[in-house]
């Protein structure tokens, strides 16, 4: 055998994969680099400036400031503060009516009488006897009347109507307070969103910017004949499938963006900086810990507590009209033969001028009413009945949101454990896939899947971090407790 070919032709084949890897090391990076690079550009991103938010709003937006500006600035709350002062309003009004009520009347009667009137007459020396004469005497009279009443006995309806409406007081406060928890869990949900669709848009940057390198990479080995057109034309394909994914992920952005600028009640236009990260916060609260919580403090159990409570003030009025009533009067009545409601002394009127006080107490029983009181009073009962079942069944559907919640929690820490160290083998498997396809070991499919398992680790990875922030939200929602920043 000769040798000296056999080192002829290794030579030569050892040459185009010599200059291939001089190509690709003068335009490209190793994938730690790469990374490394990545990793930078993101956070210089996420540490600029990304409109005019600093300016206006004075600060920039972490988690806690945004949920305390939509608290302060959304109009659901406002909405919920009129309906706490219009409850407060009823209180008043129930308030009074205990109080003895005055009423003015004054009535005026003008008439016209025609009087018939017999007279005697003497015609041509002929006395003539019963011709009737006609004539009209115009009269006016007067009265008013100063009544003042207070309601001695109301078969309770005023104390149970007075009850009724401290109830709606206090169920009105409830409702502010469920929508103030309804809102916090809003605008969480919202944030962490925004921090999981940059964090989308940092991988899908870092899987076309390793896809565009790969792509390189296969072209300088295609121009050399070491490598077909195919996997060029892969590698083309998977770029076009990145950005079309970063172009996704950049609008997803944008319209988290417009959702939680509609939160805080500022202009969608404007650019506000929004910053934060996910992580895997503290939680160390038992599951018995927020069930009891949330039996305690949440507003939805107590809304729910007041409306049976207002449902039996209701039964107690609806029987109201089946006890006795008992009212006092006083009236004070001046009448007159004028406006004035002073005699008119320059008349002939018989009508005498006074005036007269008066005191009387009523006592009333209705005896029937051919059962209207008795069926109102129990279509009344069996709504308490119906409020009471709804009652219990809410406190079974908390309980469930609140194991729900907590086992989600759970869940997401463990998936974060996994997905992190699903991500660290799938970076090593990348690197080693990049050096053996540049050793001309290894296949461009091999880097192109291996590709796939990074971004696909860094997605789960963001997801279960979202997921995990996102339960801990939801179960403060479900035990009642206002966390704005979520610190545990």
């Amino acid at each position: 055998m000769n040798f000296s070919a056999i080192a002829l032709a290794l030579c030569l084949a050892a040459a185009p994969l010599a200059q291939a890897q001089a190509q690709i090391r003068s335009y490209d990076q190793t994938p730690a680099q790469m990374q490394a690079d990545s990793q930078a550009k993101g956070q210089q991103q996420a540490q600029a400036p990304q409109g005019s938010g600093q300016d206006q709003q004075g600060s920039n937006m972490d988690l806690g400031k945004s949920v305390q500006r939509a608290l302060d600035a959304n109009p659901q709350m406002q909405s919920a503060k009129q309906q706490i002062y219009g409850a407060q309003s009823g209180v008043y009004a129930a308030t009074a009516a205990f109080a003895p009520t005055g009423t003015a009347s004054y009535q005026g009667t003008t008439s016209t009488s025609k009087f018939p009137t017999t007279v005697t007459q003497t015609i041509n020396g002929t006395t003539v006897t019963g011709i009737t004469k006609r004539w009209f005497d115009p009269s006016f009279f007067a009265t008013l009347d100063l009544n003042v009443s207070q309601p001695l006995f109301t078969g309770f309806r005023l104390l149970s109507s007075y009850q009724k409406s401290k109830l709606a007081k206090d169920q009105a406060d409830a409702l502010y307070r469920r929508t103030e928890l309804t809102l916090v869990r809003s605008v969480q949900t919202a944030f962490l969103t925004l921090l999981k669709a940059r964090s989308d848009v940092k991988s899908n940057k870092d899987a076309v910017a390793r896809l565009a390198s790969q792509l390189k990479v296969t072209r300088a080995f295609y121009d050399v004949g070491l490598r077909p057109r195919l996997d060029v034309l892969q590698a083309e394909s998977d770029l076009a499938s990145a950005e079309q994914a970063l172009l996704a992920a950049q609008n997803s952005v944008d319209i988290q963006l417009a959702q939680l600028n509609s939160l805080l009640n500022i202009p969608l236009d404007q650019g506000v900086d929004y910053l934060g990260e996910l992580s895997q916060i503290p939680f160390k609260m038992t599951l018995q810990q927020a069930l009891d919580e949330s039996y305690k403090e949440r507003p939805d159990i107590a809304i729910a507590v007041k409306s049976v409570e207002m449902a039996e003030k209701d039964a107690t009025i609806a029987l109201s009209p089946a006890l006795p009533q008992v009212s006092a009067d006083y009236d004070y009545i001046r009448q007159g033969d004028t406006w004035g409601l002073r005699e008119n002394l320059s008349t002939t009127s018989s009508t005498a001028y006074f005036e007269r006080h008066q005191f009387q107490l009523t006592f009333t029983w209705k005896a029937w009413d051919w059962g209207n009181t008795y069926f109102t009073y129990r279509q009344a009962g069996e709504n308490v009945k119906k409020l009471q079942a709804d009652l219990a069944k809410l406190r079974l559907d908390v309980g469930a949101e609140v194991k729900t919640q907590f086992l989600n929690i759970q869940d997401a820490a463990k998936r974060i454990a996994v997905a992190k160290a699903g991500l660290a083998a799938a970076n090593e498997g990348y690197r080693m896939a990049v050096a053996r396809y540049q050793a001309q070991v290894g296949t461009n499919t091999d880097v192109l899947d291996a590709q796939a398992r990074v971004s696909r680790a860094e997605f789960q990875l963001t997801q279960a971090l979202t997921d995990y922030q996102i339960a801990i939200s939801n179960l403060y929602y479900s035990i009642g407790r206002k966390n704005l920043k979520l610190d545990g």
